[in-house]
């Protein structure tokens, strides 16, 4: 740590993301916060991703490219990467705003006793429309429907990933078992910020799921996390009834 301006590490997953990954690098090296070691994990691109990569070497710290088991099992050897005292998750899909890290740095000094920081994002239409989507913060939503954090918002100390890292087994809900099990484990390490400083665009692995493997995956996540069966079992009751309300109404429209 340098006075008040800790190393902040910035992790950005890449495969086949050449459309998108050169705003994702602008937005981490034109930061107002300057003290930040930026890493790419590169899943062996067939596209010009690595073109990109080598235009933009001089502003990253680490990158590699070679094979690996998915988006989870590529944040997972980020995380091994960083020397940073506190990491953040920037895939190529998505950018930040230019003082997100700054943001996270403010809440950190004067919060230096917690561990997780997340706040809003911009949610990108197809058609480029930017719609704000809040944390939404209901503990009952949370645990027992799904994901309300903003992940790509959110900043763990360095801490946090030396007691756990993302489950390479699930395809997109790793992340809400990872917070989730944080959360159950001490929810007063979470701070929220009140601004929107990331944006998301929603064609992303998660987005693309069927409905059934979400429910399914949802489900994997609360027992991974320490859920009881009859939790788990109301929570997959839950879910299955907003989905079948949802398809009922969707019909009549």
């Amino acid at each position: 740590m340098i006075g008040n301006s800790p190393l902040v590490s910035i992790i950005t997953v890449v495969y086949n993301g050449d459309k998108t990954l050169e705003q994702t690098i602008q937005s981490v090296i034109n930061q107002t916060y300057k003290n930040i070691e930026y890493i790419i994990i590169d899943g062996v691109s067939t596209d010009s991703t690595l073109d990109i990569i080598k235009k933009n070497e001089s502003h990253i710290n680490y990158w590699i490219s070679e094979p690996d088991n998915g988006l989870y099992d590529a944040m997972n050897k980020g995380i091994r990467m960083a020397k940073g005292e506190l990491i953040g998750m920037i895939n190529s899909d998505d950018w930040y705003e230019l003082n997100a890290v700054e943001l996270i740095v403010e809440a950190y000094n004067n919060n230096s006793e917690k561990r997780i920081f997340h706040g809003d994002r911009y949610d990108i239409l197809k058609n480029g429309i930017k719609r704000i989507r809040k944390f939404h913060p209901s503990k009952l939503k949370f645990l027992y429907y799904g994901m309300t954090y903003n992940h790509p918002s959110m900043f763990f100390h360095k801490e946090i990933y030396k007691h756990k890292l993302y489950n390479i087994h699930l395809r997109a809900l790793s992340d809400y078992e990872f917070v989730l099990n944080q959360y159950i484990n001490d929810k007063r390490v979470f701070i929220y910020i009140p601004e929107a400083y990331v944006n998301y665009r929603l064609d992303g692995v998660s987005a693309q799921m069927k409905k059934i493997d979400s429910i399914q995956e949802g489900y994997i996540s609360r027992r991974n996390a320490g859920f009881s069966l009859f939790s788990n079992f109301i929570s997959l009751v839950t879910r299955i009834s907003v989905w079948v309300i949802y398809k009922a109404i969707k019909k009549q429209v």
